[in-house]
């Protein structure tokens, strides 16, 4: 099962991605990992992605596309994975629709996690008070939160008029929203599986 997990920064997109990522017996790729792992490894994508890091800016579609195609094209995401921080833009859905149209297959499901602005700014100020970030400030905050909701909220509504959304509430416990995602994806599996 080829899996999208989405939702703004705060979410917990990260936090549940690896139980999905379980669930479906594939490989939970967060772009982020990806970002790290190609730098660390000092790999040609991963020089590149480097320099707009390091200046703050986003990395561009191309270099994220790359990376994203290079990793689904190992053995462990042949059938299954979770997709996690990608796509975020209407260009990286129509390169991931080309690949995996490429390879005969498509999106099964995209889990969407809600949760209300006010609730995801207290949740961001309070992990960035506990690793000691100082870089997230409540306008920080409220800025990635606005760039999300124009930039990706319209790309879930997308995936919703093709009938692959699955909207989850991801507020309260952990258990529940794991619970909630579950069922989710269960939906997402159909009736047959």
């Amino acid at each position: 099962m080829r899996l999208l997990i989405m939702g703004p920064p705060g979410a917990g997109k990260g936090t549940h991605a690896g139980a999905l990522a379980s669930l479906v017996g594939g490989p939970h790729i967060s772009t982020g990992d990806l970002f790290r792992d190609n730098i660390a490894r000092r790999t040609e994508l991963g020089r590149l992605a480097e320099k707009y890091i390091s200046a703050g800016e986003y990395v561009p579609d191309e270099i994220t596309d790359d990376m994203v195609r290079d990793r689904l094209g190992r053995p462990d995401a042949a059938r299954s994975f979770v997709l996690d921080g990608y796509p975020r833009t209407g260009a990286q859905v129509a390169a991931l629709d080309a690949l995996l149209d490429a390879r005969g297959t498509g999106v099964d499901g995209v889990v969407a996690l809600t949760v209300p602005d006010d609730e995801l700014v207290a949740r961001i100020l309070r992990r960035s008070a506990v690793s000691g970030r100082s870089d997230d400030s409540e306008d920080v905050v409220r800025h990635r939160l606005a760039v999300y909701a124009d930039q990706t909220a319209p790309l879930v509504r997308a995936y919703g008029d093709r009938g692959l959304l699955h909207r989850v509430d991801g507020t309260g416990s952990m258990e529940e929203v794991r619970l909630r995602v579950e069922s989710a994806v269960a939906a997402a599996a159909g009736p047959d599986a």
